[in-house]
């Protein structure tokens, strides 16, 4: 297991884990078993084909007197090519049909499967991603599914009906020289042992390979979002040759695993044959000796040969399985990865949805990664609804870490935090998170228009709504000269836009929201002085009647709230409006005459 995988569970290596695909077969069974049944009748319709050559030779070529005994029945050789004609005909068609239905139910199953997966990995808390990179998703959601719907929606059926024309063809071998079967069997018994050894590598190594493609995508993912930076260092050729090992090792392993998978080709196609030719050798015997029918060799030949083929394809086809089965655990574990953030059993209904009033009781937090550190300790604070507090203080003093909880991106080791008098953790992370609107430090911009990134807030809104919010964060000043205006697609991550822009379109999505608490991460860091003091009065007007918490690291932005909260490594060491804060001539003093020279 790689180290991406470290907050998953036990990969499974069995082909146990293809159980796990049931579930998304199952609202399909009508199709399966319409599958299976095309199935059937095509290869019993293959398997009648060999008779069908026995009586066109021993009639058009050998014994003339006994068209009768003939599988058609019907006098004339015509009859007997219009037989054959007609079977393969009908094979045609349903071959075609089996492979319709089985293709479908291959992509209905794994469309359903990526869906319940990437649903499951939104529901996951950021811890989740502390130990697994996106890109490492992603891979599992791309290539893990595309292979998982190859095996669905063709391998297994080539397998099943090489299975089928395997044992049938077995069958119809005995009926027509029980001799020949006997010798044919005995001789096919040996090839068990060495099949099962090379394809137990195979399926290690085909895991491993899986796990290496995972590997150069992760990798290739986190490069290609911080492009900027790599640029401006410019470690092009470092990044490029980076990837290149990734991608060589992930060519390395696959390799080795082609290799195997040739090997164990190899050794049953050649096992297989050399005992086709001898037992073929026998049989030419048989019939310069009068014991069989020229024809009766031919159709011996044909199910030898559907034999033959039935056995490679399978081993082709068990190869594709058990690529598959580690495709599938690797699926498994992320859809069956735990949450670290556990929704309430029996959630309540949040009392005065359109308040927000907090309190924070001796609140502490240890973050899963660094359990020996405090980021916050014994936290204790009430915010009355409607009320502004600004914290502030040092990086790494809490002031994220508190957002963090309350957001129940993570849950206190200690304490607990209470929402108009209930306990955050008996909400349901809907109810709780869709009364709280945030603006983040860093904010996110999705691959759309100006109007649907703004209308993220509240996906009901009006095109009216969400102009009217965008003319509060003062969006409309740079929106209006864009070449479509609010429809103007923003490019990906936002690209057309600069960091202030960006910024104004966060806070027009929390405007939008409409939300009774609102968190604040830097909101107007990224704007220059002109822009902060316009989107200022906007935020002075979203901010009224609804709570607020800001993060501040510039002081001046925060002047108007009306307390301060000062944090310093994990704990409250002040309280006060900002005059008050001054006069006690502690942290904030300091930070104010450093940053205010006052």
């Amino acid at each position: 297991m790689d180290r991406n995988a470290a907050a998953l569970a036990p990969p499974s290596r069995s082909l146990s884990a293809l159980t796990g695909l049931w579930p998304y077969l199952r609202p399909y069974r009508a199709r399966l078993i319409l599958a299976f049944v095309l199935l059937c009748l095509g290869s019993a319709i293959m398997l009648l084909m060999p008779l069908a050559f026995r009586d066109l030779i021993d009639f058009g070529f050998g014994e003339r007197a006994r068209p009768a005994e003939g599988l058609v029945g019907a006098p004339g050789l015509e009859a007997h090519f219009l037989a054959l004609f007609g079977l393969a005909s009908a094979w045609a068609l349903v071959v075609s049909a089996r492979y319709y239905t089985v293709t479908w139910i291959g992509e209905r199953a794994t469309a359903d499967l990526r869906s319940a997966v990437y649903a499951r990995v939104l529901a996951q808390s950021p811890q989740f991603f502390e130990t697994l990179q996106t890109g490492e998703v992603l891979s599992r959601l791309s290539g893990d599914t595309t292979l998982i719907q190859t095996v669905v929606g063709s391998s297994v059926s080539m397998g099943l009906r090489s299975f089928f024309q395997f044992v049938g063809g077995m069958v119809m071998l005995a009926v027509t020289s029980l001799h020949l079967f006997a010798l044919n069997l005995g001789l096919m018994a040996l090839l068990a042992l060495p099949i099962a050894v090379i394809g137990r590598k195979v399926k290690r190594l085909s895991r491993e390979s899986q796990d290496r493609i995972a590997d150069a995508s992760a990798l290739a993912g986190e490069i290609l979002n911080a492009m900027p930076t790599v640029q401006a260092y410019t470690q092009e050729r470092y990044e490029a040759a980076r990837f290149a090992d990734a991608a060589d090792t992930a060519f390395a392993t696959a390799i080795r695993r082609t290799r195997v998978r040739a090997a164990l080709t190899a050794v049953i196609i050649t096992a297989v044959m050399g005992t086709i030719v001898f037992v073929l050798w026998v049989g030419a015997r048989q019939v310069h000796a009068g014991v069989m029918t020229q024809g009766q060799l031919a159709s011996f030949v044909l199910y030898a040969m559907l034999v033959a083929g039935g056995v490679g394809t399978m081993a082709e086809v068990w190869g594709d399985v058990m690529r598959a089965a580690g495709a599938t655990g690797r699926l498994l574990e992320l859809l069956h990865a735990d949450t670290a953030v556990r929704e309430a059993a029996e959630p309540q209904a949040p009392r005065l949805p359109t308040q927000a009033a907090l309190r924070f009781e001796h609140l502490t937090l240890r973050y899963p990664a660094r359990p020996q550190v405090r980021a916050l300790d014994d936290i204790c604070l009430d915010v009355a609804h409607g009320e502004s507090v600004a914290l502030v203080g040092p990086s790494g003093a809490g002031k994220t870490s508190l957002f963090q909880v309350l957001l129940r991106y993570y849950d206190a080791t200690d304490g607990r935090i209470r929402l108009n008098g209930q306990d955050i953790r008996e909400l349901s992370l809907h109810d709780l998170r869709r009364g709280i609107a945030i603006v983040p430090q860093e904010p996110v911009i999705f691959s759309a228009t100006a109007l649907d990134n703004i209308r993220y807030g509240r996906p009901a809104a009006s095109d009216a709504e969400v102009i009217a919010a965008a003319r509060a964060a003062r969006v409309d000043e740079f929106v209006e000269r864009l070449p479509e205006g609010y429809r103007s697609f923003l490019g990906e991550r936002g690209t057309r836009l600069s960091g202030g822009q960006r910024q104004r379109i966060a806070i027009a999505r929390a405007i939008l929201k409409g939300a009774p608490l609102m968190l604040l991460d830097e909101a107007t860091s990224a704007l220059d002085a002109e822009s902060e003091i316009l989107v200022q009065k906007g935020l002075d007007s979203a901010m009224q009647g609804r709570t607020t918490l800001i993060i501040a690291h510039r002081l001046a932005t925060v002047q108007k709230v009306d307390r301060i909260v000062v944090l310093d490594q994990g704990r409250i060491v002040e309280t006060g409006t900002p005059d008050d804060l001054r006069r006690q001539g502690g942290l904030y003093a300091r930070l104010a005459a450093l940053q205010l020279g006052i």
